[in-house]
């Protein structure tokens, strides 16, 4: 009685302003019936002992002084598509033929890593994919052996490249076929950073402890799951700090609930398995949170994966978003979308390629002179 209640006093003006604060602030058009979205802000308002939507509202209109009131209202009202390896297309031109030309540019210009950004990662599954497809490209020849076995531990481990791979992941296991014979010429001289980010921070969260259920994992080759996860325990809460400690990591991820991490959520199940990111893969990624319509700059990027966020914004600030996201790309960049979206704006100077049935988007290198760089 008491949530119907709460949920009749929240008035039909008041959730066309909530829409149109989430949109300027966010960039999400929320496309909720306007019971559901009157439910969910009655139960916030209660969980956050806030009396009233207005108070909720007079919050929200300066979000400035308390950031954190938005994404706390959008958890669990955003429907975020997760998984690993969703975009097969998109990683499988990454691997086979971006990164060759990037790290052949950058190898030319001196040692520099190769930036790659997940943006909108939600719990990282996009993320660690990336990590995976690129470590699988970086030493083929000796696929499996950095993480199985003693490795260097920089970060340049290599995973499943095996033919059971290859319908999963869209030929990645195939891999770079012009790395393939300098196996060694990727870990010495072509450093890769991964950074992911979203708006939610309890989507950083999980992302952050990369800890997932088994299910999850469901129809990756056994061998990609043995390199690059660590079985674990019902997980417990330990510091992240402990999760990146690589010293005697093969030994200790192994023992049950030694080293794990947390989860939230649907990943609290006390039964069924949980997998642990191993250190190796983890140390590539880094994970913060970002506001994608306001988001601090965090540096140039190689290639940047915006992969089914752009349905989720209005067309105005789909022309912002890819704005800035052309900003943020070193003149020479590659931009990955999902196959469904298009560029909306013809103004950006964006070559598109094609390669094994994905079309993804490069900015020239020219692009330097009309931008500023």
């Amino acid at each position: 009685m008491h949530k119907l209640a709460a949920t009749s006093t929240i008035l039909e003006h008041e959730l066309s302003e909530l829409r149109l604060l989430v949109e300027r602030q966010t960039g999400v058009v929320l496309d909720c019936p306007n019971s559901a979205l009157a439910a969910h802000v009655a139960e916030f308002v209660e969980a956050q002992d806030l009396g009233s939507s207005t108070l909720l509202l007079e919050r929200l209109r300066s979000c400035e002084q308390d950031p954190s009131s938005l994404p706390s209202l959008l958890d669990g009202l955003l429907n975020t598509n997760t998984g690993f390896f969703r975009h097969p297309g998109a990683l499988n031109a990454l691997t086979r033929q971006v990164l060759p030309q990037l790290c052949a540019r950058k190898s030319a210009d001196g040692p520099s890593p190769v930036r790659i950004w997940s943006a909108g990662c939600g719990t990282g599954e996009e993320t660690y994919s990336i990590a995976m497809a690129v470590c699988d490209a970086m030493t083929p020849a000796n696929v499996g052996a950095a993480i199985s076995g003693n490795g260097s531990g920089n970060g340049n481990s290599n995973g499943n490249g095996n033919g059971k791979a290859a319908g999963r992941s869209g030929g990645i296991a195939d891999n770079l076929q012009s790395l393939a014979a300098q196996p060694g010429h990727l870990n010495s001289g072509c450093s890769i950073h991964i950074v992911g980010s979203d708006l939610l921070p309890c989507n950083i969260d999980v992302a952050d402890r990369g800890v997932y259920l088994q299910s999850s994992l469901d129809g990756l080759p056994p061998a990609t799951i043995r390199n690059y996860f660590s079985k674990i325990g019902s997980p417990v809460i330990v510091p992240t700090e402990v999760l990146g400690d690589t010293q005697d990591e093969t030994r200790n991820e192994t023992r049950n609930g030694t080293k794990n991490g947390s989860s939230n959520g649907s990943q609290s199940a006390s039964n069924g398995a949980h997998l642990l990111v191993k250190p190796r893969l983890r140390s590539l990624v880094t994970f913060n949170c970002m506001n994608l319509a306001r988001p601090g700059y965090i540096g140039r990027f190689d290639c940047i994966f915006c992969m089914d966020v752009m349905p989720h914004f209005s067309r105005a600030q789909r022309i912002a978003l890819l704005e800035r996201l052309h900003l943020y790309l070193e003149p020479g960049g590659y931009l990955f979308l999902s196959q469904t979206e298009k560029l909306v704006t013809s103004n950006l100077n964006f070559r598109s390629e094609t390669f094994d049935g994905y079309t993804f988007h490069r900015k020239p290198l020219a692009a330097s002179a009309a931008y500023g760089r």
